[in-house]
């Protein structure tokens, strides 16, 4: 009896245990807890912290927090007819687990879902653009933030709906050509390129065209109101000139004339020039008698 009751205590307290460990639970801030009961699901717990559930119910866990799933790049048809590889991502995360479990079970296959959803919706997006709407030199052209809006929206809807998941965003990370369309794009991104460096080189044109012709007006105006002003002054000079000449006049004729009269040889007379003169010329009389030549 003694060695029954020694082995009795640790067994009831180990089936303690196993109930305690079977009957209380935790929930972590990053995940859900689904609790079943036989493989059936019961109700969804969120709220962090310790929880209670029957010993004979299972929990099963699932990690809430964001998710990026990488599909495998894939070749799609424009509208136009060309080819394009896209490499895309998806962000989504777990909102329903009890659907969640009830239709895919395990994340992989989750993602396997999405893949479908994913591949069909970039499908019929792209088919329904031209290529120059997603690949272009003119940033303006590419329309590919609107069309990843909708398909966001589409996704989201048809996940949540089927599988329990939320899609939060869907976005492509790299479009490529198929080798054989690689040359025939670059060439007509080349062109593009070409027609707006002509054009930027006409406007540049155009405005050296006005900034030449509007410095050329200046010019003339400043030319012009320079002349203006230096014939006023030379007029003023002359006036000025011309009255001071008057005043040395008025005082002594005779010795202006002879000044005037000199001034006169200086421009006329020098070693190449033959002056012939009658002899009662007024420049002879002053040559030979000096002033007492002037009247």
């Amino acid at each position: 009896m003694r060695t029954g009751n020694r082995y009795t205590l640790p067994a009831a307290a180990a089936i303690l245990l196993l109930l305690l460990y079977l009957t209380f639970f935790s929930v972590r801030e990053t995940e859900f807890v689904l609790v079943t009961q036989f493989g059936r699901p019961l109700y969804t717990v969120t709220d962090a912290g310790l929880h209670v559930k029957w010993p004979f119910q299972s929990a099963l866990r699932f990690d809430r927090r964001l998710r990026i799933y990488n599909p495998r790049p894939s070749e799609f048809l424009t509208r136009d007819k060309k080819n394009l590889v896209v490499e895309s991502y998806v962000a989504w995360r777990i909102d329903d687990p009890n659907r969640f479990v009830q239709t895919v079970g395990d994340p992989i296959a989750a993602e396997m879902r999405l893949h479908d959803i994913i591949w069909s919706g970039l499908s019929a997006s792209i088919g329904t653009r031209d290529i120059d709407s997603l690949i272009s030199a003119a940033s303006s052209n590419v329309q590919a933030s609107p069309m990843l809006d909708q398909l966001t929206q589409a996704t989201d809807r048809a996940a949540l709906d089927q599988y329990g998941i939320r899609v939060l965003d869907v976005r492509i990370k790299r479009l490529n050509l198929p080798e054989q369309n690689k040359q025939s794009v670059y060439a007509r991104m080349r062109a593009e390129r070409d027609r707006i460096a002509r054009q930027y080189r006409a406007e540049g044109e155009e405005q050296a065209l006005s900034i030449r012709a509007d410095a050329d007006r200046q010019k003339e105006e400043i030319l012009s109101a320079a002349y203006k002003e230096a014939e006023r002054i030379r007029g003023e000079g002359d006036a000025e000139a011309t009255r001071i000449y008057g005043q040395a006049y008025s005082k002594n004729p005779r010795f202006y004339k002879l000044v005037r009269t000199l001034e006169s040889y200086k421009k006329v007379l020098d070693d190449k020039t033959t002056v012939v003169l009658s002899s009662d010329s007024e420049l002879l009389r002053v040559l030979t008698k000096g002033e007492a030549g002037i009247k």
